[in-house]
């Protein structure tokens, strides 16, 4: 029995506590307003209208505009050696002299019997003027001269061929060659490479073909300067897109300042297909559930859920094609775990930390 009346006396105590909590809410507001979930403290950014650039990337190689590997004609000892690698040079300058004694009596040879045959032709021409000789041996004795002009021709070339002149202005690449070394014919000397402008070669998937032309702008990116960005443009695009790849060739121009690249380097390559003015917003705003993008913007002290389409992206930033207007103030901190409806509380602070963990969920 004394069991029965001791739940009966709990019941009446927690029964009264309840009646007490009840008449203090209802004469106190501070009161139901101290049991609420306090507000949660964010930061906002209104959105901003900024160029949006819609862009393609690749990856491809790079390669001299003009590129030799300058060899030996004619065998010869090697009497000067102007090659200093990496050094640049002009279109004409003197690389590699041979030693030319034999041809040079070679070509003496030949040009005194080109003078004595002009001179048998002369004679016989103004023996001609008194029937004194036959047209025919006028004839042969042409023919004499124009051998010989030919001999000497051959004669310089062979000469030349002693000399390796730089066919084009450029920089001069590595050589084992030595002053006195003897070179044979078909011997490689050193290489020479235009590179004041390196040619990108690469490809781009072939949806994007209807917006590929000559002239559109290229950012290159190397990973042995990462901190620097090249400039180029598109100058050629392929005849046939790839059948296995669907993608299609096209080539670029790159600056080469100071010539840090080097023919043959992997480069990452971006091309600008068309420039905008666009709403943006900070990157860490968006949140993403399944295949959909949302953000929550601060409205009258409460945070509000909205659906976003995006578009291009931009370092830290993304664009909003539709769902938000420039004066919607997008949450940028603390909205993860916010609910729409709650209560915020809007701070100022210029140096919030970007949370990028949603950065990469973007990426098509």
């Amino acid at each position: 029995m004394w069991k029965q009346w001791l739940i009966a006396l709990i019941l009446v105590v927690v029964a009264s506590g309840a009646l007490v909590t009840y008449r203090m809410l209802a004469t106190d507001p501070t009161a139901e307003r101290q049991l609420e979930r306090p507000a949660r403290v964010v930061n906002t950014r209104l959105p901003e209208w900024d160029r949006v650039r819609d862009s393609v990337r690749a990856v491809g190689s790079l390669r001299a505009l003009r590129a030799v590997e300058l060899t030996a004609e004619v065998s010869g000892r090697l009497v000067a050696l102007n090659l200093v690698p990496g050094a640049k040079v002009a279109r004409g300058d003197l690389l590699v002299q041979l030693d030319d004694r034999q041809a040079r009596a070679d070509l003496r040879v030949i040009e005194a019997g080109l003078a004595d045959a002009r001179r048998q032709l002369d004679r016989a021409r103004s023996l001609q003027a008194n029937n004194s000789i036959a047209q025919s041996q006028v004839d042969a004795l042409g023919t004499t001269v124009r051998v010989a002009e030919a001999e000497r021709e051959a004669a310089l070339v062979r000469l030349e061929n002693h000399r390796i002149k730089a066919p084009f202005a450029g920089v001069v690449g590595l050589s084992d060659l030595s002053v006195g070394a003897y070179v044979p014919a078909g011997t490689p000397l050193t290489t020479l490479d235009d590179i004041d402008r390196l040619e990108l070669n690469f490809s781009i998937p072939e949806r994007f073909l209807s917006d590929l032309r000559p002239g559109l702008p290229v950012k290159g990116l190397s990973p042995a300067f990462p901190d620097m960005m090249f400039a180029g443009e598109l100058v050629k695009l392929g005849t046939r897109v790839d059948a296995r790849s669907r993608t299609l060739p096209v080539r670029a121009l790159i600056d080469n300042p100071e010539a840090r690249l080097r023919p043959g380097q992997f480069m990452s390559a971006t091309v600008t297909l068309r420039e905008r003015r666009a709403l943006v917003i900070p990157e860490q705003a968006v949140m993403v559930r399944g295949d959909q993008q949302y953000v929550f913007i601060a409205e009258d002290g409460l945070a509000r859920r909205v659906s976003i389409r995006t578009g291009a992206r931009m370092p830290g930033k993304v664009e909003v094609i539709e769902g938000l207007g420039p004066q919607d103030a997008v949450v940028i901190t603390g909205q993860d775990r916010l609910s729409s409806g709650e209560r915020i509380e809007v701070v100022d602070d210029t140096n919030a930390i970007p949370d990028n963990r949603f950065a990469g969920s973007l990426e098509s």
